[in-house]
């Protein structure tokens, strides 16, 4: 067995590390940007006058950085190279993510609106798989910007359980074309407000709780009808997360996307990609809050000796460390074994290990920030250090990303026979 980063990939984190000393690190020197990753990055980055949406002087740095990424060859390293992609693996981006997340807060990699110069394309390569011909151009009209849809699935009484879904669809015919009607909220339906449509699952046919009977319908922003109620203030701002209605909106019949009745399975087409370069996002996070810790308690010298000799400060990152290294390797080998198998066999044999390096990683990323704040003491709690902005921005991880509950029932399910393999053995 070979342990070690495939060279390709390890030659290519080189490159990624000269570019970005050579591109990205000069662009958050000039024009004081650096004020969206310092100690005031949160107000910087927040128009908290404006619904506490994000500034436009900070999307447009982060668009800057993703179309110098881009022009570079990197943004779309994950996208087959029919989409100017690199036809990059799993292994590979849970590798480049976690060496980003290591080298702490910066324009490189800001993952509170998932945000990188290596980028994720769910939408493209969900495009690519479930949209008919006539939606085919949609691919390269998203490549381009031209085309940004939302994802429109949880709502104000329904998150975790899509299947009892209240948003309905039902068939109406208007001045000859027949379409849908559509009533209904949405919530957390992020990045609305730079949207050009939003990717809407509503219950078409069926009763609560069939996953059968749910359907995906593109709903363009300024359709009539649709409103955006609010903006969820969050734990890290800016916020991108609205509630949404749906008012008697109307759509024909071609905004369907994907299998009518089956649109559950647009939902969980990317979960297992993006759950396994998160959680890798989320060790390199916690591999950072540590190695700042141990650097300062061998540097601070309370009462005449470094903290570093006091076992109250050795033991704690011992054991995160140690969780840190397994998890890791763990990482590495499940985004391995991926790209070792097709989607449908990933969601049946690998689904639980997924989960188990997700919803541990998340964790431990949040145990790791905490455990530098105390460490840092004073220091670590001001927002001179970056320890409180990892800590909220991965605690919402625990959430979001598939809850710790839900993903732990998952394993549990694969453990003991209720899905998977073991399933009827």
């Amino acid at each position: 067995m070979d342990f070690n980063i495939p060279q390709d990939i390890a030659d290519y984190l080189n490159v990624l590390d000269a570019f970005i000393e050579a591109e990205i690190r000069p662009l958050e020197d000039v024009d004081d940007n650096i004020r969206f990753f310092d100690h005031r990055r949160e107000w910087a980055r927040t128009d908290f006058d404006n619904g506490g949406l994000p500034r436009e002087e900070w999307e447009a740095l982060l668009r800057e950085a993703r179309r110098r990424a881009d022009a570079a060859g990197h943004l779309r390293y994950a996208l087959p190279k029919e989409y100017g992609g690199q036809d990059g693996t799993n292994l590979g981006m849970a590798i480049i993510r976690e060496h980003f997340a290591r080298k702490g807060l910066g324009l490189h990699n800001d993952l509170q609106n998932e945000h990188s110069i290596v980028g994720n394309f769910p939408q493209i390569l969900m495009l690519r798989d479930f949209a008919r011909e006539d939606q085919k151009h949609l691919i390269e009209e998203a490549l381009e910007g031209r085309y940004l849809a939302c994802f429109g699935l949880t709502e104000p009484d329904h998150g975790s359980d899509a299947t009892h879904m209240e948003t309905r669809a039902i068939r109406e015919t208007r001045d000859g074309v027949p379409g849908w009607r559509i009533n209904g909220e949405k919530m957390w339906t992020t990045g609305t407000h730079v949207a050009t449509h939003i990717m809407t699952f509503c219950r078409t046919s069926g009763e609560d709780g069939d996953a059968r009977g749910i359907s995906c319908l593109i709903v363009p922003i300024d359709a009539e009808g649709l409103k955006i109620e609010e903006y969820m203030w969050t734990f890290n701002m800016p916020t991108d997360h609205p509630r949404v209605s749906y008012t008697d909106v109307w759509v024909p019949e071609e905004a369907v996307f994907g299998p009518p009745e089956g649109g559950l399975a647009l939902a969980q087409h990317f979960v297992h990609e993006n759950r396994i370069r998160q959680a890798a996002s989320s060790v390199g996070a916690a591999l950072y809050c540590l190695e700042e810790s141990i650097k300062y308690a061998r540097e601070r010298a309370p009462f005449g000796k470094p903290l570093a000799v006091n076992q109250a400060i050795q033991f704690p990152v011992v054991e995160l460390y140690s969780e840190a290294e397994m998890l890791r390797l763990f990482i590495f080998k499940t985004a391995w074994d991926m790209d070792q198998m097709s989607k449908p066999d990933v969601a049946k044999l690998l689904s639980d290990k997924v989960s188990m390096c997700n919803y541990r990683a998340n964790r431990l990323c949040c145990e790791a920030a905490d455990r530098a704040m105390q460490i840092h003491g004073g220091m670590g709690y001001s927002r001179h250090k970056p320890f409180e902005h990892i800590y909220r921005h991965h605690r919402r991880y625990r959430i979001t990303e598939g809850s710790e509950e839900i993903q732990m029932r998952k394993v549990a399910g694969h453990l003991f026979g209720f899905m998977g393999a073991r399933k009827g053995g």
